[in-house]
């Protein structure tokens, strides 16, 4: 099943089913006027939006909307709680390689909780105050919880997993630094994400969806040209341990976002990289000095994913411009 939201002009939205194909797009009142309020009552309404999900492909629904027509929100406007991880281990190796520091070591997943009052819609202008801040993307998945009780384990984890999605988490790379040396995690360098206009369940994903992990490639686009086309296959953890670490001294209410970080992998020469903090990294591991600057006022970023048996993109299309503001 494919969800989303889309602009009524409330700071929510209006929960839509989307067809499979990307062609139609038909609200889900009165099942649920709301992504949240759907996530609330999931239990009551996944089979009543199952249905309608498949009477949308079968088109059997005449009030259905064109899909290329149809302004989309993030799939969460605005979420309880966004957790990012950082689950791909060759992001970690080359910025500790690059700027000369052990790795992180740990016992458990790394993990930040970030601002979720806010989440830019795919196609969303994103304003930043200045081009000195260091303003990058970062390509990530993620997945929408249900409830989740205290200390729930790994193994019962991934019954909560509501939604999949795909989420460009904006950095701010001057702050990040300062930031960490604190120990008291990210706020200047961490402004709000944008998300895909796609919550998908994770049985819609198919093969692309192994072990509580999205198993496709990220491509990510800076003004037209790929920067990356990433397969996302080495996530040291799955998506069912990113929750029981998040769960593990306190519960997460449904509608919890919860991020892999930023997609990497160790092939990155010929792959590419999901954010330019790696790209620039690399280049000072090879010669000392980053060149590829960060994003400028005017610079498009679009990003998609793909499996290796569709082209069609599993969570739709982001395509957005960064602006001053």
């Amino acid at each position: 099943m494919k969800l989303a939201t889309v602009n009524d002009g409330t700071p929510d939205g209006c929960l839509v089913v989307v067809s499979r194909q990307l062609q139609s797009v038909i609200p889900a009142q009165p099942i649920a006027r709301t992504m949240q309020e759907a996530l609330d009552n999931w239990d009551e309404v996944v089979r009543p939006l199952q249905a309608l999900y498949e009477q949308l492909n079968a088109g059997r629904v005449e009030q259905a909307a064109p899909y290329a027509q149809t302004r989309f929100m993030a799939p969460l406007p605005r979420a309880w709680q966004w957790l990012d991880g950082s689950a791909f281990p060759q992001h970690g190796k080359l910025m500790a390689e690059a700027f000369h520091h052990a790795p992180i070591e740990s016992d458990f997943p790394l993990m930040y909780q970030g601002l979720s009052h806010m989440f830019h819609g795919p196609d969303d202008d994103i304003p930043f105050a200045s081009e000195a801040d260091g303003i990058d993307c970062e390509g990530e998945f993620g997945i929408v919880t249900g409830p989740v009780a205290k200390g729930t384990l790994a193994n019962d984890a991934a019954a909560f997993i509501r939604l999949v999605v795909q989420i460009n988490d904006w950095s701010l790379r001057r702050y990040a630094p300062i930031e960490m040396k604190t120990g008291f995690g990210w706020i200047l360098s961490k402004p709000a994400c944008s998300a895909a206009p796609l919550a998908v369940t994770p049985d819609e994903l198919g093969k692309s969806w192994y072990q509580n992990r999205v198993i496709a490639r990220l491509e990510v686009k800076r003004n037209g040209n790929v920067i990356g086309l990433v397969p996302a296959n080495e996530m040291e953890y799955g998506f069912d341990e990113l929750i029981a670490h998040a769960a593990r001294t306190r519960s997460l209410c449904a509608g919890s976002i919860i991020g892999s970080g930023t997609v990497s992998h160790s092939d990155y020469r010929r792959v590419g990289s999901c954010c330019i903090s790696e790209q620039r990294a690399i280049e000072m591991i090879d010669s000392g000095t980053p060149t590829t600057p960060f994003l400028k006022f005017g610079d498009r970023v679009s990003m998609r994913a793909f499996s290796d048996q569709d082209s069609l993109p599993l969570f739709g299309v982001m395509d957005q411009r960064v602006i001053s503001g």
